[in-house]
């Protein structure tokens, strides 16, 4: 919208046309991982079920959890990369819309924080592993871009 309504922006229509791109990757990963989940979720209460060590219920539910995992760390690559364009947007747009582009950052950071705490949720992860460091660098992108546009516009 940001960039759809900042006529006099050149590079207006490249920046709209990016943001719906965005949002057409975003829609199948909320299906996704409530997919993944519910595959999971079952997963884990079959565990539970029986109390045995049995290692390749252990190896399917491992697998499923990760893939539980895989969508919530796409999802915080998007809020990055969306953080970061309404950033642009919010610097560059007709001025009367960069309280909306401010606020289009804080959720899409909002949205990675959280999906980045799903990666490390479902997968139970510790320190250094590749998967939580690119979670939290997507996080910290995000953040990054909304505080600066946040801050440009007080």
């Amino acid at each position: 919208m940001v960039a759809r309504c900042s006529q006099e922006w050149e590079e207006s229509g490249g920046v709209a046309a990016q943001a719906l791109a965005l949002q057409a990757r975003a829609a199948p990963l909320a299906h996704a991982d409530a997919e993944a989940w519910e595959d999971a979720l079952g997963a884990l209460r079959s565990a539970g079920v029986g109390g045995s060590n049995d290692g390749a219920r252990d190896h399917l539910l491992e697998r499923k959890l990760e893939r539980a995992a895989i969508v919530p760390l796409e999802i915080a690559a998007l809020g990055a990369d969306a953080a970061a364009l309404a950033a642009v947007a919010g610097e560059r747009c007709d001025g009367a819309y960069r309280a909306d582009a401010a606020a289009a950052a804080a959720l899409a950071a909002g949205g990675a924080r959280a999906a980045a705490h799903l990666v490390e949720v479902n997968l139970g992860v510790r320190e250094g592993d590749e998967r939580l460091v690119q979670a939290r660098a997507s996080e910290q992108a995000a953040a990054d871009a909304a505080d600066r546009l946040l801050t440009s516009i007080r």
